[in-house]
């Protein structure tokens, strides 16, 4: 492994009971084939199923796996964020535990980084294991993202990334409490690759735990944390509508002064014409609102999340 060390494999456990005994078994076997020095810390993001019961029993047979308690379910970007600060590792594979990520991945991500002298190399979906609509979706959520932020995010990334320490520890100097890592992970900057890797279909009946509005409130998170574009677009919506009522303005007052017989406007056009820009306002405002809410949520600085238990060995501590 040349100058590294220590590996870590950092992952969280939600609904994960069911992987839990797979993935570290050919988590175990892939970092064993790079060194024996290493460490596996699984961050239980208040799981309601037996994920952390599975865990401490996998924890009897395998003293090198970590196991952090959070008080309750931050998100999962919360609890990668706890398992990366536990983490002491001289590189840190992080990785989801359902095995739609392939644990075996290591040691082609790990040739590459010392090939190429990078300091990440993440997976990117090579095709995604979807449904037409999600995937059209998912295709117009990146082209957004990226025309409106000033951050280059790429398309379709992974949650799997081998990282050095000295990239982890610049990825734990953000202090965001609203936290959208897919834009921080690109935001620090450092020497990033990104390889095409095709996920492990899931198993029949084994739906994802993100619903429909966790991922609309994480779209809402990521424009919010990485674009003043909204912002930007309401302010000139308002000017073009300021310059669009002048112009209209003064159409009517012409008509009026050349053609005093016509009957300007109806009902029709009054009501459509008050829907329209109530609805703009109502929109410009909840834009706003967004913005406002994030800033809220800044400036109490209550921690990202809280540890109930760490266990550590046959050990544990609690903080």
């Amino acid at each position: 492994m040349g100058e590294f060390l220590k590996v870590s494999i950092v992952s969280t456990m939600y609904r994960s009971a069911q992987y839990l005994e797979a993935f570290v078994s050919r988590s175990t076997a892939a970092v064993r084939s790079l060194t024996d020095d290493y460490e596996i810390v699984l961050v239980n993001d208040g799981s309601p199923d037996d994920s952390l019961q599975v865990a401490l029993s996998l924890q009897e047979r395998n003293s090198k796996i970590c196991i952090i308690d959070l008080s309750r379910n931050f998100g999962h970007h919360a609890a990668i964020v706890a398992g990366l600060e536990k983490s002491m590792g001289d590189l840190v594979l992080l990785m989801d535990c359902d095995l739609e990520e392939q644990p075996e991945w290591l040691s082609r991500f790990h040739d590459e980084l010392q090939r190429c002298n990078l300091d990440v190399v993440y997976g990117v979906q090579e095709r995604r294991v979807s449904t037409a609509g999600a995937n059209l979706l998912g295709r117009i959520f990146w082209k957004s993202i990226n025309f409106m932020s000033s951050v280059r995010i790429p398309h379709n990334p992974m949650t799997c990334r081998l990282m050095t320490r000295d990239y982890v520890n610049a990825l734990l100097t953000v202090e965001d409490r609203v936290l959208y890592l897919a834009g921080v992970f690109s935001w620090a900057g450092f020497q990033q690759k990104g390889i095409p890797l095709v996920k492990s279909p899931r198993p029949r009946g084994h739906a994802s735990t993100y619903s429909v509005g966790k991922r609309l409130l994480q779209v809402t998170e990521s424009f919010s944390s990485f674009s003043i574009a909204p912002l930007f677009m309401v302010f000139i919506t308002g000017v073009l509508t300021w310059i669009a009522s002048i112009i209209y303005a003064a159409y009517i007052i012409g008509v009026k002064l050349i053609w005093p017989e016509r009957v300007v406007g109806g009902f029709a056009s009054l009501m459509l014409s008050i829907w329209f820009f109530s609805g703009l306002v109502i929109l410009s405002i909840g834009i706003v609102g967004l913005y406002l809410a994030k800033v809220f949520q800044e400036v109490k600085r209550r921690p990202l999340f809280i540890v109930k238990k760490t266990y550590e060995g046959e050990r544990h501590v609690t903080r």
